[in-house]
């Protein structure tokens, strides 16, 4: 099935954010799944503003608002804004400090 979505415009479900993993603020996710099947899922993600860990998949994505910066555990920090594309590497563990509320979609191979 093809579509197309305005992104800014997509209204996004609230994820549940684990406490434990706030270092600092009041981070709050939302995401919204545009496609999943047994081997990729597609979709666009928001953060809030504040400090969060994570563990993240295989993913690529592309920033269409907001800025944070992303420390990524061994290796250096990303500087991440609109019109940026990023790669992670699954299991990467990294450190979202979110600066403006940050919008992306991405593609996680699963």
């Amino acid at each position: 099935m093809s579509f197309a979505v305005t992104v800014a415009d997509a209204d996004l479900e609230p994820d549940e954010v684990d406490p434990d993993s706030v270092l600092d603020g009041d981070p709050q996710t939302a995401s919204l799944v545009l496609h999943a099947d047994e081997k990729v899922e597609r979709g666009i993600w928001e953060i809030t503003p504040g400090t969060y860990t994570d563990v993240e998949a295989d993913e690529i994505f592309v920033v269409l608002s907001g800025r944070a910066t992303v420390k990524i555990e061994g290796e250096e920090a990303m500087e991440i804004g609109p019109g940026d594309v990023g790669v992670f590497d699954k299991g990467a563990e990294t450190t979202w400090v979110v600066h403006e509320t940050l919008r992306k979609v991405y593609q996680i191979t699963l």
